[in-house]
């Protein structure tokens, strides 16, 4: 109210002078401001309510038992497509976990992949998909292949290729499915930035991915990283439902939501929280930020509508706060307490400390509405060289 007040005092006092240094601010355009304000201050202090209720599954379960407890027999489906950033470190990550009762297995397209190379070298297995499935994408073929080939294991997991995992990833990643109410447990990766300034970008894009799952209305499975047991496609039939989705583009969605169909959980485990090591461009950023922003609305089209809310309203705040302040006082600075709490949380969960992050986390409320109302208009993503079609949702 004080910001306000002063604010009005302020513009005041600017009309009367008739001083051609200042623009004039009409009192409409500033009301907006403090209203989109108080929108983000109500947002922060519920947002801070709901962490303190809302804890991941690593906080509220793995801590007090001991996950050696539960070891089913559990498969690795890794589906590979072409070299990835450290391929063959990122292989070795998962063979050389310390979970005890597990097998894995790499899947590709044809014997001519060049990923062999790299899967023979780390000691895995492979086997080649089945091509009779048209319509999911490369990967939903991938894994729904190996589903089909090797039924007699107790638990599933899917681990993307370019992710490099802790060694206790498996152990941590697979104890919550010892709860029957759990359909799917998942962690989701911290992108560590090898290069210049965009890879820095999606590090600190990726971060906004915790938050969405440390919150449990707005968590979802990462294919990278999921666990299921074999109850959740616990027959053929189940299988050619998965691969044969309406969203069967992207196993993420297809799986959140065949989760959510049977009215089970989703088990974030932050402490299985694998790597993607990144060195991007401009146009290999965005060409990435734009596919996962529409698989994201795709599969929930509630996220283009309270993004587009969200961070048109960060956006307005930044923009408020530095030319206000510059234009009238720097009481206005105020404006950028929001920015001030995302700058911190992005500080504690970056694993890379530096200046860069106040720069990113000033750019990327913009990226992300860009993303969004870009995303909207795609009719199509190009993933690993194929083209898929995105479904009407």
């Amino acid at each position: 109210m004080y910001i306000s007040i002063y604010a009005f005092q302020r513009l005041d006092m600017l009309n009367s002078m008739h001083d051609s240094m200042y623009p004039i601010l009409y009192y409409p355009v500033l009301g907006f401001v403090f209203l989109v304000f108080a929108f983000m201050m109500v947002i922060d202090i519920a947002g801070i309510l709901k962490k303190i209720k809302s804890r991941s599954y690593s906080d509220s379960h793995i801590s007090k038992n001991p996950t050696s407890a539960y070891m089913p027999k559990t498969l690795v489906i890794i589906p590979c497509k072409g070299i990835d950033f450290s391929l063959e470190g990122n292989l070795k990550s998962v063979k050389n976990q310390k979970y005890k009762n597990f097998d894995s297995i790499a899947v590709v397209d044809s014997e001519s992949d060049p990923a062999i190379r790299y899967i023979k070298k780390s000691g895995l297995r492979y086997i080649i998909a089945d091509p009779k499935c048209e319509a999911c994408s490369g990967k939903v073929k991938a894994i729904s292949t190996a589903l089909e080939k090797f039924r007699d294991y107790d638990v599933y997991v899917i681990a993307d290729s370019d992710v490099e995992m802790p060694k206790g990833w498996l152990e941590d990643l697979v104890s919550p499915l010892q709860d029957n109410s759990v359909g799917i447990s998942t962690s989701y990766p911290y992108f560590m930035h090898f290069g210049g300034f965009w890879s820095k970008i999606k590090s600190v894009w990726g971060l906004v991915g915790e938050g969405l799952m440390e919150n449990e209305s707005t968590r979802f499975g990462w294919g990278g990283s999921i666990a299921f047991r074999k109850d959740l496609l616990g027959s053929a039939e189940s299988v050619s439902a998965f691969k044969n989705s309406k969203y069967s583009i992207s196993d993420d969605i297809t799986l959140t939501k065949i989760s959510e169909s049977k009215g089970l959980e989703i088990a974030y485990v932050k402490k299985s929280q694998p790597i993607v090591k990144t060195k991007d461009n401009f146009k290999t950023f965005m060409e990435w930020a734009n596919r996962q922003t529409a698989l994201s609305i795709t599969g929930n089209r509630k996220n283009l509508y309270t993004g587009i809310i969200f961070y048109l309203s960060e956006s307005i705040l930044i923009l408020s706060g530095i030319s206000f302040a510059i234009l009238i006082s720097p009481i206005f600075l105020l404006l950028l307490i929001h920015y001030a709490r995302s700058l911190i949380i992005t500080w504690k969960r970056s694993r890379q400390k530096g200046g860069y992050i106040i720069i990113a986390a000033l750019v990327v409320p913009f990226i992300y509405l860009y993303n969004l109302l870009h995303a909207n208009g795609m009719k199509r993503i190009i993933w690993r060289g194929s083209v898929y079609s995105l479904p009407k949702v």
